[in-house]
């Protein structure tokens, strides 16, 4: 089932909206959050959602642009669409989205039918911000694919409090060899996370339709991911 939900932020500014998808089941499920690339709640994390809910989760991808243009959906297909997704993303308050996000974790938590374990997978942006969610927030798992940025914000290494994946294109065009290597220093020996590497694969490798998706990369990336959320979350 696919439906929308209303979530209030932590500070009262206002609520926004998240997509969600539910399994076809009556037994109690955990919940995934789905964080979006710098292109919205677009039909590519509607159909991580909906893939998710197939495999038994409940599915909530909420909206982290609304606090600057709520309803983005762009796709990756037209240099306008790029524009318009980086410009969102250099306006983007990363402190104000770990907020949204942690605000969703309570929000799913409140659903019927689930066990009241959460996890979040992330993609681009999103796999930075499931690194973050991992160390400022309660959520139960997480998971980040080519996050962007991450080797800034390994100074909050020590904090991580869930069990934590990051996927790595070794070839990432936003993502260089040395960031590689700092998030490697800095989280190789943190029990809490494994590191993925995939070689010869771009930014983006999971994003199926994309211009840099590697079918053989991205099913084990998938498999991997969907065996640790199962394994973490109780399914």
């Amino acid at each position: 089932m696919k439906n929308e939900m209303k979530i209030q932020a932590i500070d009262n500014s206002g609520s926004f909206s998240a997509y969600v998808a539910t399994p076809d089941t009556d037994a109690i499920v955990p919940v995934v959050i789905a964080i979006q690339e710098i292109f919205g709640v677009n039909a590519n994390m509607r159909e991580i959602c909906d893939a998710l809910a197939k495999r038994g989760f409940i599915a909530i991808c909420p909206d982290l642009f609304w606090r600057q243009e709520p309803g983005i959906d762009l796709t990756d297909q037209s240099q306008a669409e790029w524009d318009k997704a980086f410009e969102l993303y250099q306006g983007f308050n990363v402190d104000k989205g770990i907020e949204d996000i942690a605000a969703t974790i309570e929000a799913a938590r409140k659903l019927s039918g689930t066990n009241g374990k959460v996890g979040a997978i992330g993609y681009c942006l999103g796999g930075l911000l499931a690194y973050l969610t991992a160390t400022r927030t309660d959520i139960d798992a997480a998971v980040g694919f080519y996050g962007v940025g991450i080797q800034n914000m390994v100074g909050e290494a020590s904090l991580i409090k869930a069990p934590l994946i990051l996927h790595i294109a070794e070839k990432d065009q936003f993502v260089d060899n040395a960031a590689q290597q700092k998030m490697h220093e800095a989280l190789n020996n943190n029990p809490k996370v494994t590191l993925y590497d995939y070689a010869d694969v771009d930014h983006a490798f999971a994003r199926e339709g994309g211009k840099h998706y590697d079918k053989i990369s991205a099913e084990l990336a998938n498999k991997r991911t969907l065996s640790f959320l199962s394994d973490k979350l109780g399914q």
